[in-house]
């Protein structure tokens, strides 16, 4: 198991060796604002900008690589590969570190989202192996029906999980909490979960992902969370995200801190073209070398968002990339991304 051989996630502001991509392909992301060429924009935009950071591997389907050049820097990686969907950071793998140097791969059990895409997309339940073997990683399998979206850990110890998700029927319906964490603890080297209750209203529908945790919180440093907040009473979010934080704030990370909470407000509530509601969340950004780079959704929060990172942040760039488009298709910027660590030999 990989915790007993040394291995653990480190925390995603650790240096990266590369961000894995999956190119959008799938109907629920090719359909929104701008038809398919506002989704292959959306993509590209995220990759263009982390290329600027760190090397960017992409995955695109047989044939696809003409189209995705069109749109990609020429400093980003193509590689063929079947792929029914675009979101790596559920599906692919989620790397860890071991003793000198060593780089492993957990390859969680993937059904779709709770069988939202599964089986008829059963291909994406490759890629995490695909993945690893391209990397060099050992690949360790796991027997839990899991998503890197539903993980964020602090790398000295510390995972949040998200009840809704992988306590959740139709993922583990036999699991108890112990063994969903005795699980996941062996699998990333950690030794203390935290759990919040449910995700966003929007992010539970037949399109989302049950509540993944990184649209409600994440660590910005051992002992520092960012959560998301709904200042809007009548939101239906808004009791869920008070909760959320609540729990946090009292909360006790695996060396014994209180953790300090930041609360981030959502943006101005966004549509799809059908009405449907939108989970748009600043807490969905991504860590790159030297930088973060943050979802931005043409709202008059963007700019306090961006001040906040810097302030946080002094000695890394911070960019701001369009995200609405990409959340018409269930997710942000954190999504669509997955970190390599760089090996410490």
């Amino acid at each position: 198991m990989p915790s007993t051989r040394g291995f653990y996630m480190p925390a995603e502001w650790t240096a990266h060796r590369r961000t894995w991509m999956a190119w959008p392909v799938a109907d629920t992301v090719l359909v929104g604002t701008g038809g398919p060429n506002g989704g292959y924009m959306a993509w590209a935009a995220v990759a263009n900008a982390i290329a600027a950071f760190e090397p960017v591997s992409m995955l695109v389907p047989p044939g696809g690589t003409d189209l995705a050049r069109g749109y990609l820097d020429p400093g980003v990686e193509v590689i063929e590969h079947e792929i029914a969907e675009s979101w790596m950071r559920d599906f692919g793998p989620t790397f860890v570190l071991g003793p000198e140097g060593a780089l492993g791969a957990i390859d969680w059990q993937f059904n779709g989202w709770g069988g939202r895409t599964f089986p008829d997309n059963k291909v994406d339940a490759l890629i995490a192996r695909f993945v690893a073997e391209r990397a060099g990683a050992a690949r360790f399998a796991s027997k839990l029906v899991n998503e890197g979206g539903a993980i964020h850990v602090d790398g000295e110890g510390t995972v949040l999980l998200t009840e809704s998700v992988q306590l959740n029927a139709n993922r583990n319906p036999s699991w108890t909490k112990p063994e969903v964490e005795h699980e996941i603890h062996t699998m990333l080297g950690t030794r203390k979960a935290i759990w919040l209750k449910q995700g966003l209203e929007s992010d539970c529908d037949e399109n989302g992902t049950d509540g993944h945790i990184d649209t409600l919180a994440c660590f910005l440093k051992p002992g520092l969370v960012l959560a998301h907040r709904q200042p809007d009473p009548a939101h239906p979010d808004f009791d869920i995200a008070r909760e959320n934080s609540a729990v946090l704030k009292a909360t006790k990370d695996a060396a014994g801190r209180t953790l300090e909470v930041i609360e981030i407000d959502a943006p101005e509530q966004r549509f799809k073209a059908d009405g449907a509601p939108l989970s748009c969340t600043y807490v969905n950004f991504s860590f790159v070398d030297g930088g973060v780079v943050l979802c931005g959704f043409d709202d008059p929060r963007d700019g306090e968002v961006v001040d906040l990172f810097r302030e946080l942040f002094p000695n890394r760039r911070v960019v701001q990339v369009p995200a609405t488009r990409i959340f018409e298709g269930g997710g942000g910027i954190h999504c669509i991304t997955q970190q390599e660590p760089l090996a410490q030999s």
